[in-house]
């Protein structure tokens, strides 16, 4: 089992996740299939796998380390903050920014405290939010932590991937903190993932990074679907093919050297 923490989902009462929708799930399976091979969705999760040995080598022996060389690098390996680097760097400060990262994934806190933290530092930051966080927890450490993304799950719209195979909109809502829907995020992902492994639906990669091919395969075809009903075929034509989508949702269509 993944997510094994004592501040975990997976260590709670399991009762009050949401369920899977099974049914859902399977035919966004079928449609992922169609658009995209295993080995394309397989090698998805090897550029997720490259970008966790990247960020982990980066901070493996502490964010508070990096000069601003070194973050700028942790900042282009983030979707959300890749094209925004130097801004970040630039209203945070480096050290500033190190020592929030180092509170963020070594802190002694517990994790919601962690996260709050972090969010409240960010929170000036230019298109930073909780997607930072989420990001740093999930690559450094893919077995204990889960991604969050607003594609995965927008809790103001109460729309994303998580929303679409999953029973639970009220439960991904969480308590009211930016931490609380943290957990309830990552509660969910545990559901599916360990259904998904036993339906064959989150098995393209090792731990959760099979989910998160599998849930951004599931948002490039709800993209898709939806842009093809609103645009015209000209336009259409222009949306990239299903593997190039979810690896730029996943941040690993380009990745840093």
């Amino acid at each position: 089992m993944v997510m094994t923490r004592p501040d975990s989902p997976t260590q709670r009462d399991r009762a009050g996740g949401p369920g899977v929708d099974t049914a859902s799930a399977l035919e966004f399976q079928t449609e992922i299939g169609q658009r995209a091979s295993e080995a394309d969705l397989r090698a998805i999760a090897v550029g997720l796998e490259r970008k966790s040995t990247a960020l982990r080598a980066l901070l493996g022996d502490g964010a508070a380390r990096l000069d601003r060389a070194g973050l700028r690098q942790v900042l282009r390996w983030v979707f959300a903050t890749r094209r925004r680097a130097d801004a970040i760097l630039d209203a945070a400060g480096p050290g500033p920014l190190a020592a929030a990262v180092d509170e963020l994934l070594a802190g002694h806190s517990p994790l919601p405290d962690r996260f709050e933290a972090f969010g409240a530092f960010a929170a000036p930051l230019p298109v930073v939010g909780f997607e930072l966080a989420s990001e740093l927890l999930h690559f450094t450490e893919p077995g204990e932590y889960w991604l969050w993304t607003r594609w995965l799950w927008e809790p103001v719209a109460g729309t994303g991937a998580l929303a679409l195979v999953t029973d639970g909109a009220s439960v991904l809502a969480g308590g009211g903190t930016v931490a609380d829907t943290y957990l309830a995020v990552g509660r969910a992902t545990a559901f599916l993932d360990e259904t998904g492994k036993a339906a064959g639906f989150t098995t393209a990669g090792p731990g959760l990074f099979g989910a998160d091919v599998f849930l951004a395969g599931v948002y490039a075809v709800y993209m898709t679907t939806v842009l093809r009903m609103r645009m015209t075929q000209e336009f259409t034509k222009l949306v990239p093919s299903l593997p190039d989508l979810a690896r730029r949702l996943l941040g690993v269509y380009h990745l840093e050297v």
